[in-house]
C-alpha cells in the first residue's frame, strides 16, 4: 500500500488575482509534495493557461470551480476542464443526482481518451456557513451535519469519487460511505492561525483524525512570508 505523507494531503489554495503572485507561491512550494488548488478567483484572471504552467512545475491540481447548472451544461463544460489536465474537479451536490451522474460519466469518458481520469467530487455545504445561517437564511429544516451526510450519500450513488465538506462532518460521512470515498476539507486552520471567514474549522491534525482525505489550506500558507515554512508548520 502506498504511504501518503502529510504534505501530499495538503492542497494549498492559490486564491490570488494574478499569474505572477500565483507562480511565486508555487515556486516556494515546488517539490514539497503538496497539491495546488486553482479556484474561481485565480481562474477568472488567468484561465486554463495557469493550470498548464502549474502542472509543468510538477503539482497535482484541484480545479475548484464548483460547477452548478443544468445537467447538460455541466456535462459539456466539465469535458473542457478535463482537457486542461487537472487531477481533481468539483460540482455542487445541490445540482442533484442527474447532474452529478452525468458529470461523473463525462469525466470518466473524457479522461479515458486522454489517458488520465481526474477525480470528481461534490461540494456539500460551504464551510463559511454557520448553523444559524443554514437554517435561517437557507430555510433548511435539518441541521448541517444531517444535510451534508445525505448529500454525500447521494454523491456516492451518482458515481462521484468524494465530496467537499467541513472536517466537522468528516467522521459522519466516513461512517456512511465506502472506505475509498474521498473527503476534501476546507476550513483548515492550524492552531497558530486565525479562523478569518471560516465558521466550521479544525486543525490539520484534527481533520485527518476525523477522516479527511485532503486538506485545503489557503491564507495560513499563501499569505505567509514563507509559504514553504508555513506548510511544514501545519502539523505543530
Amino acid at each position: 500500500m502506498e504511504v501518503i505523507s502529510n504534505n501530499q494531503r495538503v492542497m494549498a489554495a492559490l486564491d490570488v488575482q494574478g499569474r505572477e503572485e500565483a507562480l511565486a507561491i508555487a515556486g516556494t512550494l515546488q517539490g514539497s509534495g503538496c497539491w495546488l488548488k486553482v479556484g474561481l478567483e485565480l481562474y477568472a484572471y488567468t484561465g486554463p493557461a495557469m493550470i498548464h504552467e502549474l502542472k509543468a512545475m510538477g503539482f497535482p491540481i484541484f480545479l475548484d470551480l464548483k460547477l452548478h447548472d443544468i445537467p447538460t451544461t455541466v456535462e459539456r463544460a466539465i469535458r473542457g476542464f478535463v482537457q486542461c489536465g487537472v487531477d481533481m474537479i468539483n460540482v455542487h451536490c445541490s445540482g442533484g443526482y442527474d447532474m452529478m451522474a452525468r458529470a461523473a460519466s463525462a469525466v470518466q469518458e473524457e479522461g479515458s481518451k486522454l489517458g488520465s481520469v481526474p477525480k470528481v467530487i461534490g461540494v456539500t455545504v460551504l464551510t463559511s456557513m454557520s448553523e444559524n445561517q443554514f437554517r435561517l437564511e437557507m430555510g433548511v429544516q435539518r441541521n448541517i451535519r444531517e444535510h451534508v451526510v445525505e448529500l454525500a450519500k447521494l454523491a456516492e450513488k451518482a458515481g462521484l469519487d468524494g465530496v467537499v465538506a467541513s472536517a466537522r462532518e468528516a467522521s459522519d460521512i466516513r461512517k456512511n460511505t465506502k472506505a475509498n470515498f474521498l473527503i476534501v476539507t476546507p476550513g483548515i486552520r492550524p492552531a497558530w492561525s486565525e479562523a478569518q471567514d471560516q465558521a466550521r474549522v479544525l486543525t490539520p491534525t484534527e481533520a485527518l483524525a476525523a477522516g479527511s482525505s485532503y486538506l485545503v489550506v489557503g491564507r495560513p500558507i499563501t499569505r505567509s512570508k514563507d509559504p514553504r515554512q508555513a506548510l511544514e508548520r501545519l502539523w505543530e
